[in-house]
């Protein structure tokens, strides 16, 4: 008799179906999770990478804007 060692089925995942542990009930908020997790990584590092220069000037323009009596 031979031992049969588990070898885990990646197929899955490269097709796409990331999502095939999770209960089919709980896919739709995982996906929404992830997404969140990924729009605020993207966020951040959007603020990082040109926070020293776009929202400074945006700043000053606001305020030059709204600076009605000076």
């Amino acid at each position: 008799m031979t031992k049969s060692i588990y070898q885990p089925n990646y197929w899955n995942y490269l097709t796409g179906d990331f999502l095939i542990r999770v209960h089919q009930r709980f896919r739709k908020g995982v996906k929404i999770l992830i997404a969140v997790v990924i729009g605020a990584l993207l966020l951040g590092g959007l603020y990082a990478l040109f926070g020293d220069q776009i929202l400074p000037t945006l700043n000053r323009r606001v305020t030059e804007m709204f600076n009605y009596a000076g």
